[in-house]
């Protein structure tokens, strides 16, 4: 079966016939959701059925942004409520592995709600650091204010959502922590040395670089290369990603749409793949800019196949045994029931 390189969104809260006829025609490797296509339980159950159906693979991945805090396309009063990352790495300073505990407890909770869901990967955890003066897109989304914790509750996280069925995505790789901007809304230029990326934005990387995906970022680093950002460009995916952090994981861009980038939606694509990217993202679900994405993509093939596949091996058939309301009850407790 031929599958393009490509995850894609759609519309609204069902397929539109139209929607249905695009996807089984140029069957993406997998979809993503926003809040725009939540609604209730039984509804997300129906839609992530209807994707994978158009793409004929009752595996097809089915991602979503459940990270907590300000970043949740799930809420109530349906779904319950979870921290930002910082959060985790605030909770009783002088108690490491209770934090670790937490995060990881914290992982598994939202795993048990995606998978209950259909949705199968999370894009989580943030492993960016931020520094001083950095723009707040970052902020109480990294779990410590250090490499070292950033790193241990992030693979905490991991260790929960894979437990229960979930693919992790970690992001934004090599690190999007000293951006002065938003990638949303404008490209970001970081002028730090190549020693104090290594030392302090691409630590978490490293330390996490078994995990199965990742997500580029929209940053350009001038001790890497000035002309292009991350995620389209050859000396930070081959040079950085794949050697000196040692990821050989699945390599996927962030959103195609953000303004972070420029070009047609076409030369993306093709930009972002010939990096070194294995995948590209589209989130929106605009039709002609799906279209146009997918003409800048390519059949996934080869080696990036191959991460696909292994990244999907990943995935638990049985998930770990879980009793969800003891580990909400526990969750709340270390919170003392703030976030219930």
């Amino acid at each position: 079966m031929s599958i393009h390189a490509a995850i894609l969104g759609c519309r609204g809260l069902t397929l539109t016939q139209d929607e249905a006829a695009f996807f089984r025609d140029v069957k993406p490797w997998g979809f993503i959701l926003f809040k725009r296509n939540v609604d209730s339980p039984d509804q997300v159950r129906a839609l992530t059925t209807a994707l994978r159906h158009t793409v004929d693979r009752p595996d097809a991945p089915i991602l979503i942004d459940q990270e907590g805090g300000r970043v949740a396309r799930l809420g109530p009063p349906h779904w319950r409520r979870y921290p930002p990352g910082r959060a985790y790495g605030d909770l009783l300073a002088n108690d490491p592995l209770l934090r670790r505990e937490i995060a990881r407890l914290g992982g598994r909770l939202l795993a048990h709600d995606l998978s209950a869901l259909g949705i199968n990967v999370d894009c989580v955890p943030v492993l960016d650091v931020p520094i001083s003066g950095a723009h707040d897109v970052i902020g109480d989304r990294a779990y410590a204010a250090t490499p070292e914790g950033v790193a241990a509750l992030g693979r905490a996280v991991c260790e929960g959502l894979i437990a229960g069925g979930v693919l992790p995505v970690i992001k934004h790789i090599p690190g999007h922590g000293r951006a002065l901007a938003d990638s949303h809304l404008d490209l970001p230029i970081v002028g730090a040395s190549y020693a104090e990326l290594e030392a302090w934005d691409f630590a978490p990387f490293r330390v996490l670089s078994d995990m199965p995906m990742a997500m580029t970022a929209h940053v350009i680093y001038t001790a890497i290369d000035r002309k292009r950002p991350a995620t389209t460009s050859r000396k930070a995916i081959r040079s950085v990603i794949r050697g000196a952090l040692g990821f050989d994981g699945l390599v996927m861009s962030d959103d195609l749409s953000m303004k972070a980038l420029s070009g047609d939606f076409t030369q993306r694509a093709r930009d972002s793949l010939a990096a070194g990217c294995d995948l590209v993202l589209h989130c929106n679900g605009d039709r002609a800019e799906m279209q146009a994405v997918i003409a800048g993509t390519q059949i996934l093939a080869g080696r990036s196949a191959q991460r696909a596949r292994a990244a999907l091996g990943r995935l638990a058939r049985v998930p770990e045994p879980f009793d969800a309301k003891e580990g909400r009850a526990r969750f709340d407790a270390a919170f003392q029931g703030r976030w219930a």
